[in-house]
C-alpha cells in the first residue's frame, strides 16, 4: 500500500464557516493576528537586481518597501515616515534614498534618517527619539523575497518546513518572469487563491481540457501548514481524453499531445512554455502514428529538454521523474501563495486583502520560465484595477469568472459553510485549519 493511500485513511471532512470569507470581523482579526506574524512573498529578487532598486508591497493596511542596498543585500522597511506617518515610496523604481515629499525627511537605503528639515527647531529633542525607518525581517528562497513583520518570528527556513525538500528540484531561482499580472478582484483573497488550490474544478470550469489532459482525478495532502495536490493514484497521460468522457484511446496519440501543449500555450501561457509547444510539434517526425500515449508525451518532454539545452538553460538537473512524482502538481505555500511547477516553467499565484473590505482582493499571477543567459525579457507587472470586460486568456478568464460569483453566493442566507472535498480539496481544509489558529490567536508564538 502506498504512503498516499495510508494518508487517505486519516482524512477528515472539514466544514468552513462562511464568515471566514465575508465577515469584516474575521478580516480585522486576520490583519491583527495573521499578516503581522507570517512569512509572505513581497517580490522576486529579479525585480530589484541593482543597488537602489526598490518595490512597494502593500498588505491589508500595511505598506512595506523592499530595497536592494549598496552592499547588494536586501532590506525591508515599513513604508512610513516617523514624522507624520506619510507613506514614503510608491510603486517600484530606483532611488539613492527614501525621501518623504511631505516635509523632506530623508533616509538612506539602510533606513537611517539622514535629513530632518529644520531639525534645530526641535532643540535637541529628536536626538533621543528613534527617527529611523522601522525594519522588517527578510529572507529569500527560490528567487522570492519574503518579509515578516514580527521581530521575534521563526526563521524562514523553519517556516517553509518541507517546501524546499519537495520544490527545490524545480529551481525557481533560475526562472524569470515571462509575464506578470496584478488584478483587483471583487472577492475575498481566499476565494481567489482557492480557485487554484485543487484540481477538482477542472472538469467543470476547464471542460475543454478533458479532451486532452488525461485522467483529471486528483488527491491532496497536508504537509504541516502547507499542502499539495497531484495525480498520484491515476494515470493522467497528457494528450488523451479524460475517463469521464468514456471514450476510447485515440489510435494516434500525437495530435492530442501537441494539442495539449497548444492549449496550455495559447490559452494560458504558463506552467508549460512556448518552447515546450514548439518542441512537441516534432513528435510527428520523431514517432510513428501507433506509438503509445506515454511514449509520445515522454518524447515531447525530451524534445523540450533538448530545446532548452540548445538555448543555454536546460532542465533542472535534480528534477528526476521521482522528484516530480513526489512533489505532485500544485502547492499552497501558507498562507497566500500557490505554485504549479514544471520542468521548464511554473505559474505562481498570490492573493491578499485590498483594504478593509472582505469582498475585495489584490490577485497576482506570475508566469515563470527558464531562459538562456541574457535572454530574459525583463517583464514588468501589468496592473488592472478594473478587470470588467477584459480578457487574460481563456484559462485565467474561466477561473476569474468563478471568483465574484462565489463571493456573491457566500453572502446568501442559504449558505452557512463550505464543504471541501475531503480527498481532492485538502489544501483548502488545511489552509483554514491553520488560518483559524492564527486568526483566533491559538497559533504558537
Amino acid at each position: 500500500m502506498s504512503v498516499h493511500k495510508l494518508e487517505t485513511m486519516d482524512r477528515e471532512f472539514r466544514k468552513i464557516p462562511s464568515e471566514n470569507y465575508i465577515s469584516k470581523d474575521f478580516l480585522k482579526k486576520e490583519n491583527e493576528n495573521l499578516w503581522p506574524r507570517v512569512w509572505q512573498i513581497a517580490c522576486r529578487e529579479e525585480e530589484i537586481p541593482n543597488p537602489g532598486d526598490y518595490i512597494v508591497y502593500d498588505i491589508a493596511d500595511e505598506t512595506i518597501v523592499v530595497v536592494r542596498g549598496q552592499d547588494k543585500s536586501i532590506r525591508a522597511f515599513f513604508n512610513v515616515c516617523p514624522h507624520r506617518g506619510r507613506q514614503i515610496m510608491e510603486g517600484c523604481g530606483h532611488t539613492n534614498n527614501f525621501r518623504c515629499i511631505y516635509h523632506n525627511w530623508t533616509f538612506d537605503l539602510q533606513g537611517k534618517n539622514i535629513v530632518v528639515q529644520d531639525k534645530k527647531d526641535w532643540n535637541g529633542c529628536l536626538d533621543a527619539e528613534n527617527i529611523d525607518l522601522v525594519g522588517l525581517k527578510t529572507g529569500t528562497w527560490g528567487g522570492f523575497v519574503f518579509v515578516n513583520m514580527d521581530p521575534n518570528c521563526e526563521t524562514l527556513e523553519d517556516y517553509l518546513g518541507v517546501i524546499p525538500e519537495y520544490l527545490n528540484p524545480f529551481e525557481y531561482e533560475n526562472m524569470r518572469y515571462r509575464w506578470a499580472l496584478e488584478l483587483h478582484v471583487d472577492c475575498n483573497w481566499k476565494v481567489a487563491l482557492e480557485a487554484f488550490m485543487e484540481g477538482y474544478h477542472v472538469a467543470a470550469t476547464h471542460s475543454q481540457l478533458l479532451e486532452i489532459a488525461g485522467d483529471d482525478y486528483t488527491q491532496s495532502f497536508s504537509r504541516g501548514i502547507h499542502s499539495h495536490f497531484g495525480y498520484w493514484d491515476t494515470n493522467p497521460i497528457m494528450g488523451t481524453p479524460s475517463p469521464r468522457l468514456k471514450r476510447e484511446m485515440p489510435k494516434d496519440a500525437r495530435p492530442g499531445v501537441v494539442e495539449f501543449f497548444r492549449q496550455m500555450e495559447e490559452d494560458f501561457g504558463a506552467i508549460f512554455t512556448d518552447r515546450d509547444y514548439e518542441a512537441a510539434k516534432k513528435v510527428f517526425d520523431a514517432l510513428p502514428a501507433d506509438a503509445d500515449p506515454m511514449t509520445v508525451f515522454g518524447t515531447a518532454v525530451m524534445l523540450g529538454q533538448k530545446a532548452a539545452e540548445e538555448e543555454g538553460c536546460g532542465y533542472p538537473p535534480n528534477l528526476t521523474p521521482e522528484a516530480m512524482y513526489k512533489a505532485g502538481t500544485g502547492w499552497n505555500i501558507f498562507p497566500n501563495c500557490v505554485s504549479l511547477p514544471y520542468f521548464d516553467g511554473a505559474v505562481w499565484y498570490r492573493a491578499r486583502p485590498n483594504g478593509d473590505d472582505p469582498s475585495k482582493c489584490i490577485f497576482n499571477i506570475w508566469s515563470l520560465k527558464r531562459y538562456g543567459p541574457g535572454k530574459e525579457p525583463g517583464a514588468k507587472t501589468e496592473v488592472h484595477e478594473n478587470i470588467e470586460g477584459k480578457s487574460f486568456g481563456l484559462i485565467v478568464d474561466q477561473d476569474v469568472a468563478n471568483m465574484t460569483k462565489v463571493q456573491k453566493g457566500m453572502k446568501s442566507r442559504a449558505f452557512d459553510v463550505a464543504r471541501p472535498n475531503p480527498v481532492q480539496e485538502v489544501e483548502i481544509s488545511n489552509l483554514h485549519k491553520h488560518l483559524e489558529r492564527y486568526v483566533l490567536g491559538n497559533a504558537p508564538r
